[in-house]
């Protein structure tokens, strides 16, 4: 929820999808569920997702000093 929140901030998603993404999620029991979500709710995630470089963050390999992890 917290990245359609912030989605809704950055005006990305309309108040309107903002309220049926949630309610979609809130009422989704599993994975499958929310997957199952109307196309015109995941489009707008995705051209959010896509402006907000979601998918750029989720490829990039983890920084070795991530959390202070020292690898000697």
């Amino acid at each position: 929820m917290k990245t359609i929140d912030e989605m809704l901030h950055l005006a990305l998603l309309t108040p309107e999808q903002h309220r049926q993404i949630g309610a979609w999620i809130a009422q989704a029991d599993s994975p499958e569920a929310i997957l199952s979500m109307p196309a015109a709710l995941w489009q707008a995630v995705e051209r959010a997702s896509e402006v907000m470089g979601i998918d750029q963050d989720l490829m990039r390999p983890p920084a070795m000093d991530a959390g202070g992890l020292v690898c000697d």
